[in-house]
């Protein structure tokens, strides 16, 4: 997924700090959103938006912080890139044991900010790609029978032929028809890819 598809959501209590970001990143191509504190940020928020905060440490109310900390808390793997101008070691390794993607000092160049916020993307980028494999993946999935599934979880064991026959009380000749089928809705070329796929998918 490329910058222009994701946005950098810009949080700092400053709007002329705000917009020398907006500028700067919106000169190499990057769309941005911008919010004043923390609060304004969660008050807008969507849990489809993709990206990545570029957050100011210290804001009115809820710091920059606090707000990277309760995302991950509530499972949101937003990536975040924390700019500070009271940078210490402390707090730098709070912000990397916090998840963060890079601690910036006030004021950092416009190569760091990008290459901060390209690493972010990555990282987004990445997720986004695995979540669009696993929704084809549950395309697929669902396209089976009750049968089908249950054939499916017991080759994922590592069950035989014969095994998953006397596990369903069916014939082992039934079991290979509904692999066969398997295979075909799954689009995987033979048993390996169907393993993976079966223990990708889970139970």
């Amino acid at each position: 997924m490329g910058k222009s598809e994701l946005t950098v959501f810009i949080i700092d209590d400053d709007a002329s700090v705000r917009d020398s970001i907006a500028l700067m990143l919106g000169l190499g191509g990057y769309r941005t959103a911008l919010f004043a504190d923390a609060e304004a940020f969660e008050a807008a928020w969507q849990a489809g938006w993709a990206g990545c905060v570029v957050a100011d440490l210290r804001l009115p109310g809820r710091s920059g912080m606090e707000l990277l900390q309760g995302f991950r808390k509530r499972g949101v793997t937003l990536p975040f890139v924390v700019i500070t101008g009271h940078g210490d070691v402390p707090t730098a390794r709070l912000a990397f044991l916090s998840d963060a993607v890079d601690f910036l000092e006030k004021p950092f160049a416009e190569t760091q900010l990008r290459a901060a916020v390209d690493a972010a993307f990555a990282i987004e980028s990445e997720r986004l790609q695995k979540q669009d494999r696993r929704s084809a993946e549950h395309a697929k999935l669902v396209r089976l029978t009750p049968r089908e599934r249950e054939v499916l979880e017991l080759v994922a064991l590592g069950k035989h032929a014969k095994e998953i026959a006397a596990s369903l009380n069916i014939s082992p000749r039934t079991v290979e028809v509904h692999k066969a089928h398997i295979m075909e809705k799954l689009d995987v070329r033979n048993v390996a890819e169907l393993v993976r796929f079966a223990l990708a998918a889970g139970p």
